[in-house]
């Protein structure tokens, strides 16, 4: 196949002609789909071969006379010369991120900015949403893999992400952690999880593991699409979609289906995904290391733990909180990714939002707060029953000096760490297993009565701390290594 690059000559530029190729890309595959599922040919392998199915690439170039300069940021940055590149899928989604992202470098280098045709086709399964005159009953799973491009997930890892890509030695250098097959693969995942569209997932992401709080962030969402500000609609799990003017709201969101997806998502949309989405992850390290690799690829600002957790000390009380400063990871599910050996370092400007957070929500004062928020290290388990164990996990508990315990936290500050998005951790204690305090239905629905409100409120105020943020500082140079793609 041969490449046809074109030059752009601004970053907006840029996108434009990623957005043609895509779409030319997209409608060539989507006619072909059509032609054989209603009888007629499957495409050539002349057509395969001459790229009319492929992603489109973004390539910037950067050759100075010597090296690059140093940049104190997080990214948007270079730490090597030469050629950089990556597959681009959904342009459209992706356009503020992208502009933002070459802008950065534009401002800051003397670079020639390119797109063009990828190698890399587009799997036929990511291009069939509004194409309703597909029958795709018409031909045999075997047969549409046999003649066009699928979704062969045996090519689809996190090399870069998990350090066992070197940059140095690539000759072309990748521009982001994701390629285009590994994007489309966690858009439709995130689509089957949370029963909401993915582009509505907004940059700033809280994830809880009660439906109580998605009650209190629905009631709260719903009132603010009635107030002065920036707030422009509710999307909610079952795919529904309410906004000022949709009448019973409420019910409206509380009648979908949201009962089928696994980890029901609700997003308060804002211009620019400046908004809030809530997604309820259930209980379970599994769960959360599943929705943080999908929501990984649409690069949010940050992502919040705001669940309940253990309490493992005696002066804890039901309703205090708990702000993780460090993590002992027994949840498991990363060990392949992120060895165990690997800290997870909190990052300061969410663990001061996060404080204040706190005591903007519930009014204390300081030495009340300080009865109250106790900052710590958080066991995360795999196992729910991990008490039955205790004579085995004393010794770790004690030597790690470990506050609270819970099943997702560590999982998701990991994950945080792994894949680059800011992380925090605000835990509210439900129950204290080793003080007789177990969490048992009375004592337990008094607990969520008294608590969730607050605790939420808490989560959504440090939301709207980090926003007065522009993003540069939360993006700590904690999350990056010496090797790392240009992009955030």
């Amino acid at each position: 196949m041969k490449k046809d690059y074109k030059v752009a000559k601004t970053p907006a530029e840029a996108v434009e002609q990623l957005e043609a190729l895509y779409q030319t890309s997209v409608e060539r595959l989507q006619t072909a789909l059509k032609t054989f599922l209603d009888g007629g040919p499957p495409p050539s392998e002349a057509t395969r071969k001459s790229g009319a199915f492929v992603y489109p690439e973004l390539r910037v170039t950067y050759e100075p006379d010597g090296p690059p300069p140093p940049v104190s940021r997080a990214f948007g940055k270079f730490t090597d010369t030469g050629l950089y590149a990556s597959t681009i899928t959904h342009p459209e989604l992706f356009a503020d991120y992208l502009i933002e992202q070459l802008t950065l470098l534009a401002d800051q280098y003397e670079i020639t900015i390119e797109t063009g045709p990828s190698e890399t086709e587009i799997p036929f399964s990511y291009v069939l949403d509004g194409a309703d005159d597909l029958d795709m009953d018409a031909a045999s799973p075997a047969d549409l893999v046999r003649h066009f491009p699928y979704a062969d997930l045996s090519k689809v890892n996190d090399d870069l992400p998990n350090g066992l890509k070197v940059m140095q030695q690539e000759a072309v250098k990748p521009l982001s952690l994701f390629e285009a097959p590994r994007v489309d693969y966690s858009l439709q995942r995130l689509r089957h999880y949370t029963g909401t569209p993915y582009e509505d997932t907004q940059q700033f992401i809280l994830f809880t593991n009660y439906h109580r709080y998605v009650d209190a962030f629905t009631a709260w969402a719903i009132r603010q699409l009635k107030e002065d500000n920036h707030y422009e609609a509710f999307s909610a799990a079952g795919n529904v979609r309410v906004d000022a003017e949709t009448p019973n709201a409420h019910a409206v969101v509380e009648g979908a289906p949201w009962r089928r997806f696994q980890m029901p998502a609700y997003h308060l949309i804002a211009p620019g995904g400046r908004g809030i989405t809530l997604v309820n992850i259930g209980v379970g390290p599994s769960n959360a290391k599943t929705i943080t690799d999908h929501l990984a690829v649409l690069r949010p600002q940050c992502w919040l733990m705001i669940g309940h957790c253990g309490g493992l000390r005696h002066s804890q009380r039901l309703g205090d909180y708990v702000l993780a400063h460090a993590y002992l990871r027994y949840d498991a599910v990363l060990d392949e990714d992120l060895p165990l050996e690997v800290p997870i370092p909190p990052i300061a400007e969410i663990q001061i939002a996060l404080e204040q957070g706190v005591a903007s929500v519930s009014g204390d004062n300081r030495e009340a707060l300080k009865a109250r928020l106790r900052t710590g290290t958080v066991a995360t388990y795999a196992d729910r029953n991990w008490e039955l164990r205790y004579a085995a996990q004393a010794r770790r508990i004690n030597q790690s000096r470990a506050i609270a315990v819970d099943m997702e936290s560590a999982t998701i500050a990991a994950n945080g760490l792994r894949l680059r998005v800011p992380y925090g951790t605000l835990l509210c204690v439900s129950d204290k297993p080793l003080h007789g305090e177990l969490k048992l239905p009375g004592a337990a629905n008094l607990f969520y009565q008294r608590s969730v409100s607050e605790h939420l409120a808490a989560g959504i105020e440090t939301v709207e701390i980090l926003k007065r943020d522009e993003g540069e500082a939360l993006h700590s140079r904690k999350l990056r290594s010496f090797d790392e793609p240009p992009f955030r």
